[in-house]
């Protein structure tokens, strides 16, 4: 005969413990950091306009001669300036209210789809920051400021040049993480391994100075991605990226939540839009590596 029990049994006294929850997590997420190193300007009625001055006829003379006529000098400006217009990251989810109603404890329902939602959105946002046809970085470089490495890998040499092209205040390199490991490789590999620095409780490889910002939107084909080099801020004439403020819904800055109804099938349906762009103030404040050999190993004795 077997032994009655004596004590109750784990399952059982399960039935009566409470289960300590995480919120939903979202394996795709990233910390983002391109997106809040990046300047972040207002903007009107979703329109920015970038004005440069044309100063290839400007005249001036050093140490003119006394009573010599003086030149004068004339600034036009660009006749058809680039305009920015913002763009929607958006979509729209549906929450039955029967179950927002009743397993609203201990978190709200509506809150955590609503999280998830705007997570995946910010996550676009930085893809399009970096591959938008119209105003990504990366297709916004000019043919100047386009450079490609000495031998495939990513070598110290090779930042160093796209440093001489961005070389006006310039602030952070923006890479896939898989190039960043290929240049720590290629530092190793000579002996000089690069500093790290930290921002955002974070450690950053650095080289010169100037930190390797890590982003998963950097595209890689075929074993092959590239480097970016930016001068940011308006007041240095670099990159900034655009916003607008006091939107209808605004639950933060450009991003917007609105509540378009209940349907016939007792599901409230919420609109959910993230208005970004980002824009090139002057064609020099951003440079690029390309053809970056992402697969390079070396054999150490």
């Amino acid at each position: 005969m077997s032994n009655p029990p004596r004590t109750i049994g784990e399952r059982a006294a399960r039935q009566l413990s409470n289960t300590t929850k995480t919120p939903p997590q979202w394996r795709g997420t990233t910390p983002r950091w391109l997106v809040q190193m990046i300047p972040w300007t207002p903007v009107e009625a979703g329109v920015f306009r970038v004005n440069q001055a044309l100063d290839d006829k400007f005249d001036l003379k050093c140490s003119p001669e006394l009573g010599e006529e003086l030149p004068v000098g004339f600034s036009d400006y660009e006749p058809n300036p680039r305009e920015y217009v913002l763009t929607s990251v958006t979509t729209t989810i549906e929450v039955d209210t029967r179950v927002s109603d009743l397993f609203r404890s201990p978190m709200d329902q509506v809150k955590e789809q609503l999280t998830l939602t705007i997570d995946k959105l910010k996550e676009r946002q930085e893809a399009e920051v970096l591959r938008n046809r119209q105003y990504g970085l990366l297709n916004n470089v000019d043919p100047d400021m386009r450079i490609k490495t000495r031998k495939g890998p990513p070598t110290p040499d090779d930042l160093d040049e796209l440093i001489s092209t961005v070389w006006k205040e310039p602030a952070f390199f923006v890479a896939h993480p898989k190039a960043i490991a290929a240049f720590g490789r290629e530092c190793t590999r000579r002996g000089v391994p690069p500093p790290t620095v930290n921002m955002f409780g974070s450690p950053f490889l650095t080289w010169r100075g100037l930190p390797l910002v890590p982003s998963d939107k950097v595209p890689v084909k075929d074993n092959k991605s590239s480097i970016l080099l930016m001068r940011t801020g308006e007041r240095k004439r670099g990159v900034v990226g655009l916003f607008q403020p006091g939107l209808p819904g605004e639950v933060s800055p450009s991003l917007s939540v609105r509540l378009m109804g209940i349907n016939q099938r007792g599901a409230a349906q919420y609109l959910v839009s993230l208005y970004c762009s980002v824009a090139i103030l002057t064609h020099d404040a951003l440079g690029v590596l390309e053809d970056v050999v992402i697969s390079h190993y070396h054999d150490y004795p």
